[in-house]
């Protein structure tokens, strides 16, 4: 069976969490990247895209759109959901927790499209950090494998990642000096094999720049 592939644009967006939990994992994918308008033209006409939008992943014969669904599948596959329906539960709440500490670093805003960059991390500073940061290093340490929930790897600590990732691409180290858990959740994640490999190839975007929101304003909105 083909490698799975991942429909997105040349960014991070929201296609990030998808292409690291497939790295988490181990899956290797590839890239089908939007850059023009005729190509999601094309792939909406020709059925690829349920909700008509992107991401989209093909992987085991199907074709996956909504982000949340297409992470939970590759976690399920891969036992990344817990053992319990309790344990389940407590992944699922953190992993959306983590999806609302990530929003304030994006940089489209629906009836603005896309804002200053300076603006989005005055909002992140006055609002994301003073909230999340305190609640995920207080279930770290709580939980006191390293982990979120349990002792291994799950969706929840890639969910919590991502925003991880971003707080440190834009503040730097300083940004966790007091949150010692979160400092050693990042060591311990990103010393994963497969997830160390992917941080440091290609397939890691780079943080959204001009060219990715003018590529994003073309095939979306022009």
């Amino acid at each position: 069976m083909a490698a799975p592939k991942l429909y997105y644009f040349d960014g991070r967006g929201r296609g990030a969490i998808v292409r690291l939990t497939l790295a988490a994992c181990g899956i290797k994918f590839t890239d089908e990247l939007l850059t023009e308008k005729h190509q999601i033209e094309k792939w909406r006409s020709d059925g690829l895209l349920l909700f008509l939008q992107v991401p989209m992943l093909e992987i085991d014969g199907l074709r996956l759109v909504q982000t949340g669904a297409i992470v939970r599948y590759i976690a399920g596959k891969e036992g990344l959901l817990g053992s319990s329906p309790e344990e389940t539960a407590r992944i699922n709440m953190l992993f959306e927790g983590s999806r609302d500490f990530l929003s304030y670093f994006f940089m489209y805003r629906p009836g603005r499209g896309f804002i200053d960059i300076q603006e989005v991390l005055d909002d992140a500073t006055s609002k994301a950090l003073p909230r999340y940061l305190p609640v995920f290093d207080k279930v770290l340490k709580e939980n006191g494998s390293g982990f979120l929930v349990g002792n291994s790897l799950t969706l929840a600590d890639i969910g919590l990642l991502e925003p991880i990732l971003s707080v440190l691409d834009y503040y730097g180290e300083e940004a966790l000096k007091d949150y010692p858990s979160l400092q050693e959740f990042h060591k311990k994640v990103t010393s994963l094999p497969s997830l160390a490999e992917f941080l440091a190839g290609p397939q890691r975007r780079k943080p959204n720049d001009d060219v990715y929101m003018s590529t994003v304003t073309k095939v979306l909105f022009s």
